[in-house]
This record gives C-alpha cells, sequence and structure tokens, in this order.
C-alpha cells in the first residue's frame, strides 16, 4: 500500500495555486501535505491534517471526494482525465499517525461546555474546545459516540472501528468526558447545564426523525425507514426483493446495505429522471456494479404487502414532473424502505425557552452559529440540514472560534461554593477494618 500511496503522491504537480485546495470545504493544504509525505516527513503532515481536521480519518473515507479536492485537481483537465487520488493519501497518513497521537489534555482554563450531539461537527466542537483548555463533556442520546457516521453510513464504507480509535485518541486521552444514553430536552435540559456551571451549550443533534411521504401503507410491517434501517439493518426481515425509494446518498447505503444482508434484487425507484440522482457518482456506480436497479419517472402511491404501485410522471415545458392519471402500476417487491429526507427531533426545542427554529423545524443561528438564546450555539444537521461530514467539520471549525471568544468575554466567576469548608468524609483504611471486624 505505501509504494502506491507513494506512486500517487508523485503524481502531484505540486501546484503553486492548488485546486485541490480550494475544492476541500476545510481547505486542507494538499500539496504541502504531499510534499512532507515525499520528504518522509510522516509524523509532520500527519499534524497538519489532524490540525486542520481532527475527523481526518473519517473524511478520507467517506468524504465526496470526486466532488471536491481530487474533482477539482488539476490533472482532470490533461487528457488523461486522471486526477491524484488524495483520499488514498490522506487516509494512509493520518491511521498511521494516529497510532502515534497519545498526548494527554491540554492544561484547564477552569470553564466547563457542553456538547449535544456527538456527530461530526460536536466530536469537531469537542476537540478543539479541548484542545484551547476547556473542560468539555459530551452527551449523546445514543450508547456509543460518532451519530450519523457510525449509525447512518454503513460499517463496509465507516468501520466502527475508526470511530473507536477516535474516542480513544481524541475524547479519553484528552480528558473529554461523554455521557451516552442521554436525551438533552427530557430529564435533563439546557437549563440544567447551565445550572450546573457550563458556561456555553454547542447543539449538534443529528436529523433522526425520518420524513414520511404520507403515502397508503408506509405502516406496514414490510416497510422501514432509511435512517432507522442503517441504525439497525439487521433488525429488518424485508425478503429478498427490496425497494428504495430515493436515489440519494443515503439511498444508495440502504441498497448496498440490503444487498449485503441477502436481498437478491434490489431496485431504487425516482419521481424524476436520471438527472435527479443526488448521490455521488461514485456510490451510484458501486451500487450498478453490485446489481442495484434503478427506475425513474415513477411516484410512489401506494406500499402493499407484496410491492409498490407507482404513477408514471411525465416532465414538462417548464422543467416539472407531473403525474400520469391512472398510469398506476404494481411493482413487486417483498420489502420497501423509505430513504427521502429526515428532520429534526423537537425535545430540546420545546424545553428550552429563547431558541427559535425556522420552518423546517431546523435551529436558527448567526453566521458564527450563535442561537437566538444567549450561551447557546448550534451547527452541523441540526442548522443546515442532511449534509457530508466535512461540511459539518467547515462550520463547527468557524463555530469554535464563536463559543471561545463568548466564554472568555464572560465575566469572571466569583460566586463562594457554600460547601466549601464541609468535612470530607475518610474511607477507611484495609487496617482499620481489620480492627473493626475484630
Amino acid at each position: 500500500m505505501a509504494l502506491h500511496v507513494l506512486d500517487e503522491a508523485n503524481r502531484c504537480l505540486g501546484c503553486k495555486k492548488p485546486m485541490c485546495q480550494e475544492g476541500c470545504p476545510i481547505h486542507t493544504n494538499i500539496p504541502e501535505v504531499i510534499r512532507l509525505l515525499k520528504a518522509n516527513q510522516m509524523d509532520a503532515a500527519g499534524r497538519m491534517l489532524f490540525e486542520n481536521n481532527p475527523l481526518t480519518t473519517v473524511c478520507s473515507l467517506v468524504c465526496n471526494h470526486e466532488k471536491q479536492c481530487e474533482g477539482h485537481c488539476i490533472r482532470n483537465r490533461m487528457p488523461s482525465h486522471d486526477p491524484v487520488h488524495f483520499s488514498i493519501i490522506e487516509d494512509y497518513i493520518s491511521t498511521t499517525y494516529a497510532n502515534k497521537m497519545t498526548a494527554g489534555p491540554a492544561p484547564k482554563n477552569g470553564m466547563k461546555a457542553a456538547v449535544v450531539g456527538s456527530g461530526p461537527a460536536g466530536l469537531t466542537i469537542a476537540v478543539l474546545l479541548a484542545r484551547w483548555g476547556y473542560d468539555v463533556t459530551i452527551f449523546d442520546a445514543r450508547d456509543k459516540i460518532g451519530g450519523v457516521m457510525r449509525y447512518g453510513i454503513p460499517n463496509y464504507r465507516l468501520p466502527d472501528s475508526v470511530l473507536d480509535d477516535f474516542q480513544y485518541r481524541h475524547l479519553e486521552l484528552k480528558g473529554i468526558k461523554v455521557r451516552p444514553n442521554t436525551t438533552i430536552g427530557k430529564t435533563i435540559t439546557i437549563d440544567d447545564l447551565f445550572r450546573d456551571g457550563y458556561k456555553s451549550v454547542f447543539i449538534g443533534a443529528g436529523l433522526w426523525k425520518a420524513n414520511a411521504m404520507h403515502i397508503k401503507g408506509e405502516s406496514l410491517g414490510n416497510v422501514a425507514f432509511g435512517i432507522d434501517y442503517l441504525a439497525n439493518s439487521k433488525a429488518f426481515r424485508l425478503g429478498d426483493d427490496v425497494a428504495v425509494i430515493g436515489v440519494g446518498n443515503s439511498a444508495m447505503d440502504c441498497a448496498r446495505t440490503a444487498i449485503r444482508n441477502g436481498a437478491r434484487h434490489v431496485t431504487c425507484y425516482a419521481r424524476r429522471d436520471e438527472s435527479c440522482i443526488s448521490a455521488s457518482e461514485y456510490e451510484v456506480s458501486y451500487a450498478k456494479l453490485e446489481g442495484v436497479g434503478f427506475r425513474f419517472c415513477k411516484a410512489p402511491v401506494e406500499i402493499r404487502e407484496n410491492g409498490l404501485i407507482c404513477r408514471d410522471t411525465v416532465k414538462g415545458e417548464d422543467g416539472k414532473f407531473t403525474q400520469v392519471e391512472g398510469s398506476e402500476t404494481l411493482y413487486p417487491h417483498t420489502g420497501v424502505i423509505v430513504s427521502v429526507s429526515q428532520g429534526s427531533e423537537s425535545n430540546l426545542v420545546k424545553t428550552t425557552t429563547g431558541i427559535e427554529t425556522n420552518q423546517k423545524g431546523l435551529l436558527s443561528v448567526s453566521e458564527d452559529g450563535r442561537t437566538t438564546r444567549e450561551g447557546v450555539f448550534a451547527g452541523g444537521d441540526a442548522v443546515m440540514g442532511a449534509r457530508t461530514v466535512v461540511e459539518a467539520v467547515a462550520v463547527a471549525k468557524k463555530v469554535a472560534v464563536a463559543m471561545d471568544e463568548y466564554m472568555k468575554s464572560l465575566p469572571a466567576d466569583t460566586a463562594a461554593d457554600p460547601y466549601a469548608d464541609i468535612p470530607v468524609f475518610q474511607t477507611p483504611t484495609s487496617d482499620v477494618l481489620a480492627k473493626q471486624q475484630l
């Protein structure tokens, strides 16, 4: 693998105006990383990657590279149309260097910050604030960290071991606390967090509420919503002929996961034509390679135990697609996965005063992530809707700076501890216990 990585590195032209860096949402200094690697300075290259992007081991695997760094590579303009595959280089450097990251937590500055949600935005915020000396606690509704990265991206694309390693090296070794199985907005509210001394709160809760199509049959036993299916696909029994409604990246993940779970036939349905595919070209090509079929211009109108009823759609001169009455057709399937979109849960907002949302239920924030309540910040899917991991990291880096500035601007906490002088119970030593037993 190392030879292959060096082969890719040697293909880099070292452009004075690196388009690859411009195409990266977090502007990774790709030419410099490659230069350091070629100069046998692996550790320096690794440090550069992690300092710019705490989730570099994740992004090297799941980024939409063909539309970002690799898609902007100047070599695409050459006759060979063969860009430098930086994803391979980043994966090798970040994975190798991660094993050397053992440094402990930074000196504490005496202030606590809370992070709600351990998705890409929440983890980025937590790591950056911990680097700057804040005492950080992450609250997550699930039992393991990662959010959509763990429960929304299949293991064959992003192994759980990558996130487990991240938790050990970036959270545990850095003194960041994680409180799992804790939903903020139920038993514990944001008001409770401020009461307990957190100076600011970041809301990075993901979009875990599946959006329904509101057609007949969505409650049947052979139906699953995409976000639920990806979270635990083994729990569903959808048979060997599965329909997937949707053609986005999540739909491709559902389709490819269904095949890995034993489905012999999987077909994706779209209301519009092939131009409406929002999934990356790579994901679509892999899906087709693995046997996933596609039916376009089909509008689902009803789900049944034995399949999916669709109407044909046609494209008008205005570019809009309309359904053709009387064109209903039953397409036989043993199970159906609805993967059209996700929305946000509202418990947190309902139990917190002063936080406003927009018409889609997403949190309203300023450019630097400040919500309408002082001290509360937000980012990631809770603000932007479903986006990529690297986009969440890019936003989180800006919000972390704003949180740091806000907490530094707060007056010093001079309130006296009412229990500062109470006696501390002394646990009996083993010899004292032995005498008591005599």
